[in-house]
């Protein structure tokens, strides 16, 4: 998928999809007291993931700019009003496109999202209903912290396990095309 379909699809993307900062990334961003800034859309987006990825990730601000080209196969998406920053292989970039594109979704194939500071300032996202932009009394709505998000190449294989949110893995979306594995790192900060 072109970086420019990508970064149309995310600018797009409504949908809500931490541990502390990386030991390697520079002061420029932080607070006063050590925090990430998430007015600061590279540390934004870097603070979704591990060094190991997000040192060679290439970086998207909320709008889907290019801020820095990657060479891992990686990319980091700075946090929207609609979701928190996140770090994501190509799996999980072609699934998020052909989500916001209506079109299908790839399976039979592994993919990993990093979410590592969680869902910051986006509102959260229903558990159930991949489409929900807003809570509502029967969507399960979760805010959740830090966590990785990873989708099975065989869709049955989510078949017995839960979507109960209170367990550290769980899934996402279950019975829909873009059903993926929940595992929380650590509970919302």
């Amino acid at each position: 998928m072109k970086i420019s379909r990508l970064a149309a699809s995310i600018a797009a993307l409504t949908l809500a999809t931490a541990c502390s900062q990386t030991e390697n990334e520079s002061d420029a961003g932080e607070t006063d007291s050590g925090q990430t800034d998430p007015a600061d859309p590279m540390q934004s987006a870097l603070s979704a993931g591990p060094a190991d990825v997000t040192d060679a990730a290439t970086v998207l601000d909320a709008d889907g700019n290019v801020l820095r080209e990657g060479t891992n196969g990686w990319t980091c998406i700075a946090e929207t009003p609609g979701m928190g920053p996140m770090c994501n292989d190509a799996v999980w970039m072609e699934a998020l496109g052909a989500m916001q594109a209506g079109e299908a979704f790839p399976t039979g194939k592994f993919g990993v999202s990093y979410m590592l500071a969680g869902e910051g300032g986006a509102p959260g996202v229903s558990n159930i209903d991949p489409a929900a932009t807003e809570p509502t009394e029967d969507n399960m709505w979760i805010k959740d912290g830090p966590h990785m998000m990873i989708i099975l190449p065989d869709p049955a294989a989510y078949e017995g396990m839960t979507n109960d949110t209170s367990e550290p893995v769980y899934v996402m979306w279950k019975d829909t095309p873009f059903a993926h594995l929940m595992v929380r790192i650590s509970d919302e900060e």
